[in-house]
C-alpha cells in the first residue's frame, strides 16, 4: 500500500482544521469531553472523537479513506505539550 499524501501544505491544513472545529465541531464534543481527541476531514468537517489522536484518526479513515484529517485536543491549545504543566489542574 502507498503512503497515503496531503493535499494541502501544513499552514493550509491547519486553518482548514482550525476552521472546521471552530464553526462545526466545537459545540458538539467540547462540553464534557475536555483531553480527548478529535479527527477532523478538513474537505468535508466530518469527525470521530476518542481517547487518542491515533484511535480518532482510525476511526475516521474507516468511514472515510480518502479523509484529510486535523486532529486537535479537545480543550487544549496543541496536542501534545513536551514540558511538565505550571499548574496542576493542566495536567
Amino acid at each position: 500500500m502507498a503512503p497515503r499524501q496531503s493535499r494541502y501544505e501544513l499552514d493550509e491544513m491547519a486553518r482548514r482544521g482550525t476552521e472546521r472545529y471552530e464553526q462545526k465541531v466545537r459545540p458538539l464534543v467540547e462540553q464534557g469531553n475536555r483531553g480527548r481527541f478529535v479527527a477532523i476531514d478538513v474537505d468535508t468537517g466530518e469527525f470521530e472523537m476518542a481517547d487518542t489522536s491515533l484511535a480518532a484518526a482510525t476511526n475516521l479513515l474507516t468511514r472515510l479513506p480518502e479523509a484529510q484529517i486535523w486532529c486537535l485536543r479537545i480543550g487544549y491549545k496543541a496536542v501534545r505539550h513536551f514540558s511538565p504543566p505550571l499548574h496542576p489542574e493542566e495536567a
